[in-house]
């Protein structure tokens, strides 16, 4: 399902912004983690010296109110730190994390006796282990609550921006009526898009809709004139320039024939209307029609049900936009339902390629001049009767590529 598949895209916004708050949060706990670890043991070790130091006078005060011996200590029994602060500064502290537990000394020389003590600090160590494991336990229980939450935020306009995604692809593909449904206020930056994106499709029907009528309107125009011109160049006496007449009367005439089956195709006018043919044939025969030298060739016969009428439109106008505007050979191949014309001239215009055929625009001067129907002609029947048509340039030897697929719900045969 494409909801789910947008869900898995581990490169989505939506599982972008995730990140970030996981990030943000473990940089918030790592820090404040750091900055209390590190606060905690500065005050436990100016606490822990600050006892050691009064444990040792206490002592040395008992000692001296009860006429016991003080806590004398020799220098092999104190760790080698402790004995330097002693030997520079004649007293000194040292916290000990070595087994069997912690301990904090205090030592000082007076007199030239040395005297020192040690207090516990396991106590202490436990409280400050503790305080760790809860900042760790604490902040990961943030982290649970917090991207759930965030990945239930963040799927709302997420969702939104992909229906703005999805309808703007509907547009692209060629459905005009396709639009977000959002309306067109809300303050927020998904809306604003949402409403661009229905303006511009509005807009782009509103100029699909006129050049459709225009269209529609100057075929209609012209079929009546055009009728009293081919009536009376059929009553000109024979000759050159009556021939050059005719010649132009023709010509004239299939452009309007051409406008008038696009105004039909735009208007949804034309009918599908199947019946089951076998293909190489079928192209054979209408290749024949068109008068011209084409090269074809068949990798595999097969009865496809299609509208041959609209299919021979097809390949006749493929045929003629191959001769009028490439070079030969012209190579039509049939292989089951893909029906393949190529010629040898310069390619197909990048734009032609990037948008499809449009009416009245034959592309770059190497191809030759024209009206620009034939392929606007060719795709809108390809699309009446369920085909595709796609337009590509050979990529080693060039030239334009035009195939053709039929649909393969049609019954198929040798």
């Amino acid at each position: 399902m494409p909801i789910v598949r947008a869900l898995l895209n581990l490169r989505s916004l939506h599982w972008k912004i995730i990140l970030l708050v996981i990030m943000s949060c473990t940089a918030m706990a790592l820090t404040v983690g750091v900055l209390v670890h590190a606060s905690t043991l500065r005050r436990s070790m100016h606490e822990g010296a600050a006892k050691a130091i009064l444990a040792l006078d206490r002592e040395m005060q008992e000692a001296r109110d009860s006429g016991q011996a003080p806590p004398f200590a020799t220098p092999g029994e104190l760790p080698a730190a402790l004995r330097y602060q002693v030997e520079r500064h004649g007293r000194g502290t040292l916290y000990e994390n070595d087994p069997p537990a912690p301990v904090f000394w205090a030592a000082r020389k007076e007199g030239g006796q040395l005297y020192a003590t040690s207090i516990d600090m396991t106590g202490d160590l436990l409280t400050r282990q503790a305080l760790d494991r809860h900042l760790w336990k604490y902040s990961l229980a943030t982290l649970a609550v917090v991207v759930p939450l965030t990945a239930l935020a963040t799927e709302v306009p997420a969702r939104r921006l992909r229906r703005v995604a999805h309808t703007a692809r509907r547009i692209t593909e060629g459905d005009m009526n396709a639009r977000t449904g959002m309306g067109r206020s809300g303050g927020d930056e998904i809306t604003d898009i949402s409403a661009t994106v229905d303006s511009m499709a509005d807009s782009l029907q509103e100029r699909i809709t006129a050049e459709q009528r225009f269209t529609a309107d100057v075929a209609h125009e012209l079929r009546t004139p055009l009728m009293g011109l081919v009536t009376s160049a059929g009553l000109l006496p024979e000759g050159e320039t009556t021939e050059l007449v005719r010649g132009r009367v023709r010509v004239l005439r299939d452009l309007v024939e051409d406008l008038m089956e696009i105004s039909r195709l735009d208007a949804g006018a034309e009918q599908f209307q199947p019946r089951e043919v076998v293909l190489a044939e079928m192209v054979g025969e209408s290749v024949a029609r068109t008068g011209l030298t084409v090269n074809v060739t068949t990798v595999d016969s097969v009865v496809a049900v299609t509208d041959p009428r609209r299919l021979d439109r097809i390949i006749a106008n493929l045929v003629v936009n191959a001769h009028r505007h490439g070079a030969t050979p012209v190579e039509i191949t049939v292989a089951g339902r893909t029906i393949r014309v190529r010629d040898h001239g310069a390619g197909f215009p990048p734009d032609l390629l990037a948008r499809g055929p449009e009416r009245f625009r034959t592309g770059v001067a190497e191809r030759g001049r024209g009206h620009g129907l034939g392929l606007t002609i060719a795709l809108g029947q390809a699309q009446v009767i369920g085909a595709t048509l796609d337009f590509t340039n050979h990529p080693e030897d060039g030239g334009a590529v035009a195939v053709v697929r039929l649909p393969d719900d049609s019954p198929s045969g040798s």
